[in-house]
């Protein structure tokens, strides 16, 4: 989980800093296409009492948000618009028709009805560039858009840049605008000063004093905009699964080595956006459990300083370990709490690590998402799905291993992973020894989900569980004797009866004994 807790959480803790503008669908019939052949390299320019703001625009990296902010431009949709949304050192934001004589609660609220579908990029949002604001719906931008004051780069590939201003007055205009005194819900107390009062439309060859263009800044990850198609498929990676419909996919780039091969980021909730995400690793030499002790140092920093818990680990597959954890971030006053759980598969010296966090309350909503993105995972050359075998041992509702979770961390999790590879090495190569597991695992996952969410909220539960289960550990140690059919047989009814006396038998005679007494 380094990504999680040394990249990806960071952008998530700076993120949820900005909230998401609300842009329900207004009454405003989407403007006429504008005839764009009569301009060449168009510019809009927006008159305000504090100056002019010029506006160039990236055509090749948004060209349908470029259409539509030029044909609203030319049919004088923002005339008379508020920059109604001003934040010093951050951005002002502009472009609600409900500015225009409504009330001030309202604002914010309004745009046309047609809707314009993301075209994310990779230009960086620094000071200058103009971005369009949306909902939590990554394809909900109408009208309205914000200027960033001061280098924002927290909003990079989660907005749609199309646009920047290219003039040093327009610049001094934004530095006036953002000075204006504000209210509490950041709007600006003399509204008037930041009205656009007359909105046209040139070619940059008419405009004399324009910066000398130099092309964007740019994040280095390749941004791929939803495109309604579940399947993700990468042929270099040779790899392909399904993506939640309407999240964001990014590539980052391979000089990158703390970020993931994929990532998909879903529409913010509570301030974070739910993130699913897939890492290739080559492991030379490696076992799986030397891989789960390198984790677990990784771990153990975050772990030490009470930013992160782990809730379990367990070996679901003798190639695969599933970590659940739960973090508490910080950033300012706001703690949010985030919930974690991450698939690492070894399959041929290469790790498919699989990631999901999220908003702790909204975990479950999109777990389901994150299960069908792992259950999908197909090797393109292999032509196969890996994880269709472990579907249902991962898809489990509700709380998972108990023994896994009493004993995580423990002097007992070294003879509990015994135990995993005994059962996987040896009982599952018996006919009798997988009747006996595909029974145990029917009887024990009846019961263990609902004990070991138990063990979770209660630390005393938890060393309640371990002390109860540490004699079934040990009598469980004898099947590793077993080899044929009827070893595992004959020694697996042993175990039934040590366990049946000891859980059963014992206890029985205890309390006739005291019923004696009495």
């Amino acid at each position: 989980m380094r990504y999680f807790l040394k990249k990806l959480l960071n952008k998530i803790l700076l993120i949820f800093a900005v909230s998401i503008i609300l842009i329900p669908s207004g009454n405003y019939v989407f403007a006429q296409e504008v005839e764009f052949n009569q301009f060449v390299d168009p510019i809009v320019i927006f008159e305000t009492d504090l100056g002019e703001i010029i506006i160039e625009f990236f055509p090749n990296d948004a060209p349908n948000h470029v259409k539509n902010f030029i044909t609203l431009s030319n049919q004088g949709f923002y005339d008379g618009t508020l920059f109604h949304r001003i934040i010093p050192g951050f951005m002002i934001q502009g472009g609600d028709p409900n500015t225009i004589g409504g009330a001030s609660t309202t604002w914010g609220q309004g745009g046309p009805d047609e809707k314009v579908d993301a075209e994310f990029n990779s230009i960086k949002h620094n000071r200058g560039i103009v971005s369009m604001a949306r909902s939590s719906d990554p394809n909900s931008a109408g009208s309205q858009f914000f200027i960033v004051h001061k280098n924002s780069n927290f909003l990079d590939g989660e907005y749609t840049v199309f646009g920047r201003i290219a003039t040093d007055e327009s610049f001094e205009t934004l530095d006036k605008i953002a000075a204006l005194e504000i209210n509490s819900n950041d709007q600006p107390v003399f509204s008037s000063k930041t009205k656009i009062t007359k909105t046209t439309i040139s070619s940059a060859a008419n405009i004399k004093n324009l910066i000398e263009y130099v092309d964007p800044e740019r994040t280095g990850i390749d941004v791929i905009p939803p495109t309604g198609n579940q399947i993700f498929e990468n042929k270099d990676l040779d790899i392909s699964f399904s993506v939640p419909e309407g999240w964001l996919l990014q590539q980052p780039k391979e000089n990158n080595p703390n970020a993931p091969d994929i990532a998909a980021v879903g529409p913010k909730s509570n301030g974070v956006n739910p993130v699913i995400s897939l890492t290739i690793k080559n492991e030379v030499d490696k076992t799986i459990d030397e891989l789960i002790l390198e984790k677990n140092e990784l771990l153990e920093e975050a772990i030490s300083k009470n930013r992160l818990d782990i809730i379990s680990q367990e070996k679901i597959k003798s190639n695969v370990v599933q970590t659940e954890a739960f973090g508490i971030l910080q950033s300012n006053d706001n703690v949010f709490p985030i919930k974690f759980v991450e698939i690492m598969i070894l399959l041929e010296r290469t790790t498919y690590t699989f990631a999901y966090s999220s908003f702790s309350d909204d975990y479950e909503i999109n777990l389901p998402k994150f299960n069908e993105s792992v259950n999908s995972f197909k090797i393109i050359s292999q032509e196969k799905t890996i994880m269709e075998s472990l579907t249902e041992e991962f898809t489990e509702e509700g709380g998972g291993c108990l023994i896994a979770t009493a004993t995580y961390g423990s002097e007992m999790a070294t003879e509990v992973q015994q135990l995993r590879e005994l059962r996987d090495n040896q009982l599952l190569n018996t006919e009798s020894g997988t009747v006996f597991i595909t029974g145990f695992n029917e009887f024990y996952y009846s019961f263990s989900p609902t004990i070991a969410d138990y063990e979770r909220e209660n630390p005393y539960f938890k060393e309640a569980v371990k002390l109860v289960i540490t004699p079934m550990l040990s009598t469980l140690a004898i099947m590793e004797n077993a080899e044929t059919e009827s070893e595992v047989l004959g020694l697996g009814l042993s175990v039934i009866a040590l366990n049946l006396g000891m859980y059963l038998g014992i206890p029985a005679i205890v309390v006739i004994g005291i019923k004696r007494k009495i």
